[in-house]
Order: C-alpha cells, then structure tokens, then sequence
C-alpha cells in the first residue's frame, strides 16, 4: 500500500469531508424543519391533507436518492420556461445551474420525507393519557401539540433519527455525481490521477467511519439526555441472606 498517494493529496480529502459535512449538515437542518409542519399534517384526521403529505413521503423514499438528485441537476434543464428564466437572469431560477444548490434541494427533501414519517409514528405512539391529562386542564389543539405531543415525539423519535443522518451522511457521496468534489469525489480525482483505487477508495471508507462513529456517539449522548425518563430503573439487588 502507498501510502503517499493519501499524504500527498491529504488536503483534497479534508476539503471534500468540509464539503460533505456542510451539505448533510445544512440539508438534514432544512429537512427537520420541514418535517415537523409535515408531520403534524400527516396524522390529520382530514384524509386529503394527509394523503398529499403521504404522497410527497411516498415518491421521495421510493425512489433512489441518486435519480432525484440528476432530476433535479439535468432534468430541469430541458424545460424551455426554466431556459428561459436563465437567459433572463432570474436570481431564483439561477441556483438551479448550481450543482451544490440542487444536490442541497434534493437531500433536504428526501431527508424531509424519512423525517416526516418518523416524526408521525412518535406522534401517534405518544400516550393516550398524556394527551387525556391535558385535555383535562382545558389545552387548546395547538397548545397540545406545542408543549405535550411534539416535545414527546422529537424526544422518542431520536434513535429512529440518528439512523437517518447516518444514511443521509453515507448517501452524500453520491454529490460527485454532479461534479461536487466531497470525500467520494476527492477518492476518485485521486485514483484519476495515481491509478490506485485501493488506497483511494478505502481512505474515503476510513473517513465515513470515522464521521459514522462520532455521529453514533453524539446521539448516544443525546439519547442520555433527552430519554433518561425512559430507561428501565435499575432494581436494587437484593440483600444476600446470612446463613
């Protein structure tokens, strides 16, 4: 193994795991964002309103992140009326040239959808008799949901959250694929230019992991903090009878 391959364009790999960082970071923020409106919407009793937000959910996790992604960055491109607002020089319509604009819409919103469905499940598995106490003290809808349903469900929905992040940060590689170098694309300007995949390639692998397991630990700890009222109590053992 060649090791000079990784020293000698260290610096490629730390600006792409930058790279990275800054796009899971800011679209998973804009996704939760979202989400929680979403979610709240998505366990409407009004079917309407939560079989269009199921709808929205339903295309964005069934369909691949990667096919998103080049609908976005290539797709659009072919529509006259957005051709047309480039020539015209259109702010708004100009980010969609960008490739870190459409690779940051298109994981806000697929994180978006895994998000609202995870947010909704906490909801409706909040208990019956929180909400019944709070009813009891005379709690308008909204400030049920303000201050008992959703600071319940943001809590109970931190494990099934971190895997989110976790797969967002893994399916970020796939940001190379519209010519933004992160830590995939730092690995393949690399192995484009040395020839040596292995060293390459498995760097990047080392840099997920390590992103991986302080991610895993961030949420351990959060898990600590927000769901300590959750964890079975530890039982007192039991005084040894003396003979």
């Amino acid at each position: 193994m060649d090791t000079s391959v990784i020293t000698d364009n260290l610096a490629q790999y730390v600006s792409g795991a930058w790279l990275t960082l800054h796009l899971v970071f800011i679209s998973c923020l804009c996704g939760l964002a979202l989400a929680i409106p979403l979610a709240v919407l998505r366990v409407s009793r009004n079917h309407l309103v939560s079989g269009t937000v199921g709808v929205y959910t339903y295309f964005f996790r069934g369909t691949p992140m990667l096919v998103q992604l080049l609908l976005i960055y290539y797709g659009f491109a072919q529509f006259q009326w957005l051709q047309d607002q480039w020539q015209a020089e259109h702010p708004l319509w100009l980010l969609f040239r960008e490739p870190y604009f459409c690779a940051l819409l298109a994981f806000a919103l697929n994180t978006c959808a895994y998000t609202t469905e995870i947010i909704a499940g906490s909801m409706r598995n909040v208990p019956h008799g929180e909400i019944e106490a709070a009813r009891a003290m005379g709690m308008s809808y909204p400030t049920l949901l303000r201050r008992i349903v959703l600071p319940s469900a943001l809590r109970r929905a931190i494990p099934a959250y971190s895997n989110e992040i976790i797969l967002m940060l893994q399916g970020s590689s796939i940001a190379s694929a519209v010519t933004l170098v992160d830590i995939t694309g730092a690995a393949r300007n690399v192995y484009s230019v040395h020839f040596a995949p292995f060293e390459a390639f498995v760097f990047a692998g080392l840099i997920y992991l390590v992103l991986t397991f302080a991610l895993v630990g961030a949420f351990r700890l959060a898990e600590r903090h927000w769901l300590a009222h959750l964890q079975p109590r530890k039982s007192a053992a039991a005084p040894v009878p003396s003979a």
